[in-house]
């Protein structure tokens, strides 16, 4: 049954439209991971040179069972935002009769057809073959070999297992995200223990202790378990929403409910972006990047110029990461919104809305940066009404020029789906304008003036904000076919 669902996605490939465009991308991609695996295989070769030179006091093997386990944490860390979930169409398979389990176990398996598998064996075998074989013999060499396989393997379900948890619910991710930084920084910021005895507690004593294979192994297969019977007990749809019966509507949030129509337009647009996987990571990246301030305000060098591109950033995020995709969110259903009777203007006050609720959520979190000064925070509030006037008015500009879909399932890593031209051309007005009307004060002695102007300019867009509605709009319907046509083409 397993060769019958590859040969359906095959199938399913070449039959695409868009055959062509996914040849290319996957061969790019893949000289782009030859070149990866060349640098990764010289890295295994010369492991021992490195580690000699690493740690020249200690003994080769001693200093290589301290590190393995630091590779590991690193790996989980690197899977959780790479590593892509394997994929199915089990919806045609549903009303057939076909075993559960053998749909459950085609997503299970094919999950270990991930290069991260292949890095760990890559990077570790040729220093056991060069230096622990000559020493210990086949025995200790075989189970270090599989003790890595093991713990690969382990860490591949892992991610995943995080991963599809995350889906229901994105602050697992977060969780998962903070456990694996504190446990870094327990080791190497507060130094409350080594994770380098650590993991020399396991691999150095797997030396003398051959039998301690069984740990890696047996933590493997139980996660792989873990996997297959949360994916059989998630298979149907009907399943997953049965469990959330119990969640409060997103259409019933208060502060959304004041605003009529517009406000249920935004409820549903809250509700894509927390059940599909690529929105709701800008907004989880949005939140990672509430700590992009402490990269330039810790550096006494950097001036007061760099913190009206921080500003802008940090209380923009979501408008830059999420609206430079605007209308490909919708792709999927955006020949049925040109047939309702949603009226555009209230499509579009909606983004706005979005916007202004998130940015301003956004500026309340970066609020604790007064720590490098009130003026900090004035800044920000000064970028604050920027993004919500102009930054805003922006992004939906361009998303009339949009007119690749984009598929809500998929991760966000690499995945360049719905980027274009307009990407790139939106980020010259974003980054640029601020700076065209702040720097000539600047230069001139009134900084102050510069960051008035800014406001006063941001303002006056919020209050001037129907008049761009409807150019907007109007604009929208000379391009609505086209787009529409941009979006069928999957």
């Amino acid at each position: 049954m397993i060769s019958t669902f590859f040969d359906h996605e095959l199938k399913s490939f070449w039959r695409s439209k868009n055959t062509g465009k996914s040849i290319a991308v996957k061969v790019v991609m893949g000289i782009l991971i030859f070149i990866l695996f060349l640098y990764v295989l010289a890295l295994g070769l010369f492991m021992d040179k490195l580690v000699g030179a690493m740690f020249p006091k200690e003994d080769l093997t001693v200093a290589f069972c301290g590190i393995v386990l630091v590779y590991f944490l690193f790996d989980l860390l690197m899977r959780l935002q790479l590593q892509e979930l394997p994929t199915l169409k089990v919806q045609p398979y549903l009303h057939l009769p076909v075993k559960r389990n053998s749909v459950v176990g085609y997503l299970a398996l094919t999950a270990l057809l991930s290069f991260f598998n292949l890095w760990p064996i890559v990077i570790f075998g040729p220093f056991i073959l060069k230096i622990i074989l000559p020493v210990s013999g086949a025995v200790t060499t075989l189970v270090f070999i599989v003790s890595i396989i093991g713990y690969s393997i382990f860490n591949n379900y892992l991610a995943l297992y995080i991963k599809r948890k995350a889906n229901l619910n994105g602050w697992i991710f977060l969780i998962a995200g903070a456990v694996l930084t504190l446990a870094t920084c327990g080791d190497y910021v507060w130094h409350l223990y080594s994770l380098k005895a650590i993991s020399y507690l396991f691999f150095g004593n797997l030396i003398t202790k051959p039998y301690l294979v069984i740990l890696p192994v047996v933590l493997a297969v139980a996660m792989y378990y873990v996997n297959f019977y949360y994916l059989k007990g998630n298979l149907y749809l009907e399943e997953l929403s049965s469990k959330k019966e119990s969640a409060k509507s997103s259409t019933e949030i208060p502060l959304l409910s004041r605003f009529g129509h517009v406000g249920d337009l935004v409820a549903n647009e809250v509700k894509l972006i927390l059940r599909n996987k690529r929105p709701r990571s800008a907004l989880i990246m949005g939140l990672f990047f509430m700590f992009y301030g402490l990269l330039f305000y810790t550096n006494p060098k950097l001036g007061e110029s760099f913190k009206i591109f921080v500003g802008m950033f940090m209380t923009g995020i979501f408008i830059i990461n999420y609206g430079q995709f605007m209308f490909s969110w919708q792709a999927s259903h955006f020949d049925g919104i040109l047939v309702s009777k949603v009226k555009f203007s209230d499509f579009l006050k909606a983004k706005y809305l979005l916007f202004t609720i998130v940015s301003t959520v956004a500026f309340i979190l970066t609020t604790p940066y007064a720590y490098f000064g009130w003026r900090t925070v004035l800044i920000h509030f000064v970028m604050y009404l920027w993004n919500l006037g102009i930054n805003t008015t922006i992004v939906l500009y361009f998303a009339n020029r949009n007119y690749k879909r984009i598929d809500l399932s998929k991760g966000a890593s690499f995945n360049w789906e719905g980027v274009g031209a307009s990407q790139l051309l939106l980020s010259f007005p974003l980054i640029l304008f601020p700076y065209v009307i702040y720097l000539p004060f600047k230069y001139m002695g009134y900084t102050n003036v510069g960051l008035a102007v800014l406001a006063i300019i941001g303002v006056a867009f919020i209050i001037t904000r129907d008049f761009w509605i409807k150019k907007l709009e109007a604009d929208f319907y000379t391009k609505r076919y086209k787009i529409a046509e941009g979006f069928r083409n999957k």
